[in-house]
């Protein structure tokens, strides 16, 4: 039986991420996001969500991480795991001229969004 993609995503940024949260990640915010592209606008949502994200990363201090993958054999299938230190860094970083700035540039681009709610059990990593 084949593991659902959002599954070993989760997995692998489970284990990536602890170093920078600690070991207890009640208080975090962790979202998964299924996003299916246009494949004709795929260049461009690329260009626009990795802006989106390095911005999140280098100007929130609550933003913890934030992961982007793609199905090897449907490329415009992606799969994010956002890390946030709390409900209200999550807020902030929804609410952020940036973020606005990649959902009026991309709302075009997504075909179908899936998100799912979260409760962290554990997140687990070695340290670099």
């Amino acid at each position: 039986m084949r593991m659902p993609a959002f599954l070993g995503v989760f997995a692998l940024s489970c284990m990536l991420v602890q170093t920078a949260i600690g070991a207890e990640p009640t208080d975090k915010v962790v979202r998964i996001a299924q996003i299916v592209i246009d494949p004709a606008q795929l260049d461009a949502y690329h260009a626009a969500v990795k802006e989106e994200m390095g911005d999140s990363v280098r100007l929130e201090p609550g933003v913890i991480s934030i992961y982007c993958v793609a199905e090897k054999d449907h490329p415009n299938r992606l799969h994010f795991f956002e890390v946030y230190a709390s409900e209200t860094a999550y807020r902030s970083h929804i609410a952020s001229a940036h973020f606005q700035k990649y959902v009026a540039t991309t709302k075009n681009m997504i075909l179908s969004r899936e998100l799912i709610e979260t409760q962290p059990v554990q997140l687990s990593a070695k340290a670099p």
